[in-house]
């Protein structure tokens, strides 16, 4: 991070204060939600949302990438996708063995 001025550096730190107090509420939302008395699968999605948003405020402000080039943003956006697609493969491989043993 390069800073020309020191009032741009102050609003560079004031950001970063700003996601790490978020980071800290996103904290203490995950250890609240661990103790919500709810069923294993709806629990594993709470868990991997709250991750997610302090995931990308992690990837969008301290490895600066909020603002890079929209090509970055696409190919970061396709992974994504790709990786998703690969980790329900498996499970829309038993929903279709399920449906065709059902019918």
């Amino acid at each position: 991070m390069e800073v020309d001025s020191p009032e741009e550096f102050k609003k560079h730190t004031r950001s970063y204060l700003w996601v790490f107090a978020a980071l800290m509420v996103f904290t203490v939302i995950t250890v609240w939600a661990a103790s919500w008395k709810v069923a294993l699968p709806a629990a594993i999605v709470i868990a991997l949302c709250i991750a997610s948003v302090k995931a990308g405020l992690v990837a969008a402000f301290f490895m600066h990438l909020k603002g890079e080039r929209p090509l970055i943003t696409y190919c970061l956006l396709m992974t994504m996708l790709f990786f998703f697609g690969l980790i329900f493969l498996p499970l829309f491989m038993l929903l279709l063995t399920i449906s065709d043993n059902a019918g």
